[in-house]
C-alpha cells in the first residue's frame, strides 16, 4: 500500500498525487492507493494516517515493514517520516519539510486552500504537536527515497540532503518547491516504491 500524504494547504487534487493515483490505477493498483484530506491538526493528520494504516493490517494483512510505503510532500514529507520510524516501513520524501515547528511557526492564522476556497485556521498549538511527534534524522536511510529540488522556494534543500543523508533518491538541479516536473521523476519514484520490500 502507498500512503500519501500532501502538504501544507494542499489536497488529495494536487499535481503529484494526481499523477501518483492515475499511475497506480494504469497499473491495477489503485487499491493499493490511500491518499486522505488531511485536517489542518498535526496530532489528527497523524492519527487519520495511523489508522489507515491499522485498517489496512487488519483488513488486508498488511504488513508494515514490507507492504507499506508512506510518500509525503512538503508537510506530509514530515509526516512520513515520523509514521516511517514508527512503523518502520519505507518513505518516499518530496521536497520533505526537516524542521516542522521552526518553519511552521511562521504559518499560524488563517489561510486558503489551494486547490479549493475553503479556509482554515492553523492554530498556535498546532505548532507545538509538531514538535512533539518530531523523530530523529532515519535510522535506516536504506528505506528511504528523498527527492529533493535545488531550487525549492520555500525550503532549504542542504537541509534535506543533510538531514536525509545516505538515502536512495536524487537532488535535482532547479526545480521548485511544488516540483511541478514531478512526471519525470515518476518512474524513478514507483520503481522503489513498488519494489518488494
Amino acid at each position: 500500500m502507498i500512503l500519501y500524504l500532501h502538504g501544507f494547504r494542499s489536497s488529495p487534487k494536487s499535481h503529484k498525487a494526481a499523477l501518483m493515483a492515475q499511475a497506480m490505477q494504469e497499473r491495477g493498483l489503485a487499491d493499493q492507493w490511500r491518499c486522505p484530506q488531511l485536517p489542518a491538526s498535526p496530532a489528527r493528520a497523524m492519527a487519520l494516517a495511523n489508522h489507515l494504516i491499522e485498517q489496512a493490517i487488519r483488513d488486508q494483512g498488511l504488513a508494515p515493514n514490507k507492504d507499506l510505503v508512506i510518500m509525503g510532500s512538503s508537510l506530509g514529507g514530515y509526516y512520513a517520516t515520523c509514521l516511517a520510524e514508527d512503523w518502520r516501513c519505507r518513505a518516499v520524501l518530496l521536497n520533505p519539510v526537516v524542521h516542522a515547528a521552526r518553519d511552521l511557526a511562521t504559518q499560524v492564522g488563517e489561510h486558503s486552500m489551494y486547490h479549493s476556497d475553503d479556509l482554515f485556521t492553523f492554530l498556535p498549538e498546532y505548532v507545538d504537536e509538531l514538535a512533539e511527534m518530531a523523530v530523529g534524522r532515519p535510522a535506516h536511510p536504506e528505506r528511504y527515497y528523498l527527492l529533493a529540488a535545488k531550487g525549492d522556494e520555500v525550503l532549504d534543500w542542504q537541509e534535506m540532503a543533510d538531514w536525509f543523508d545516505g538515502c536512495q533518491g536524487r537532488i535535482l538541479e532547479g526545480g521548485d518547491h511544488g516540483l511541478t516536473d514531478f512526471e519525470q521523476w515518476l518512474p524513478d519514484v514507483l520503481a522503489f516504491a513498488l519494489s518488494p520490500g
